[in-house]
């Protein structure tokens, strides 16, 4: 059929920056591509270059990483300095984890670890604040893996807070976007993330592997909702402020 209704239209793609060669973008890149927006993939640590603009594409994502903001590495400055991109152009940007980081360093913030090296490694609770309530609803619990965490630069709005590392979402200007926890994890990436990183869950605060997995099968419902609105938030500039979260299984969402 030349027009089934049912078929999202395509749109220009949104550039996505991963920072391993295996990295994936997950659950983003499921829905995103889902809504209509094919996904260019950037791996600049590997030497892919970052475009001169974002006026053929739908807006930009900045995945996480193993690495800090604060790293000497070439292309962690050039990620920072490359935020000015969509923040001059006013594209739509979400950074998550270590891409919120970026932005935060680029606005002028830091970004470091707490004095007592507590992490958050696991399911925590995070708060909306009054501005992020009025944006939409949140979720309670969310999925973290980091030990450091950002200041909240001038010009940013706090959208939602938690205990161990308060700023956990924020908001610059319109279209510019960080979040300091992880939505887009799958079931399989989490299962690695549980695997590969169990050296740190000695770390303080963090929770043991299984917690990770056990509190995958309570609290991810309302997260993945959450999720596919945010996103519609983000690049489709939709009103998702009277929309509850589901956290079961929808048609209109992928289960991963």
């Amino acid at each position: 059929m030349l027009n089934d209704p049912a078929r999202p239209r395509r749109r220009a793609p949104v550039l996505i920056v991963l920072h391993q060669e295996r990295s994936s973008p997950g659950r983003v890149g499921q829905l995103l591509e889902r809504k209509g927006f094919p996904l260019d993939i950037r791996r600049p640590a590997l030497g892919d270059p970052l475009p001169e603009t974002l006026s053929g594409h739908s807006g930009a994502v900045i995945f996480g990483g193993p690495m800090s903001a604060n790293d000497p590495d070439d292309f962690v400055r050039r990620e920072i300095d490359w935020l000015e991109v969509p923040l001059k152009e006013n594209r739509p940007y979400l950074g998550i984890c270590l891409g919120a980081q970026m932005l935060v360093r680029h606005l002028g913030g830091k970004v470091a670890p707490n004095p007592d090296q507590s992490v958050e490694i696991g399911w925590y609770p995070i708060r909306p604040t009054e501005k992020g309530r009025l944006l939409m609803h949140w979720p309670k619990m969310v999925y973290h893996f980091h030990r450091e965490g950002f200041d909240l630069p001038r010009g940013c709005e706090l959208l939602a807070e938690g205990d161990t590392y308060p700023n956990q979402a924020i908001r610059y200007g319109e279209n510019a976007w960080g979040i300091q926890f992880h939505a887009e994890l799958t079931r399989a990436m989490m299962q690695r993330w549980v695997v590969h990183g169990a050296h740190r869950f000695t770390m303080p605060n963090a929770q043991p592997g299984r917690d990770h997995l056990e509190g995958r099968m309570l609290f991810d419902g309302p997260l993945h909702s959450w999720l596919s609105l945010f996103l519609d938030r983000i690049f489709d500039g939709r009103d998702v402020q009277s929309t509850y979260l589901e956290g079961a299984s929808s048609p209109s969402i992928l289960r991963n």
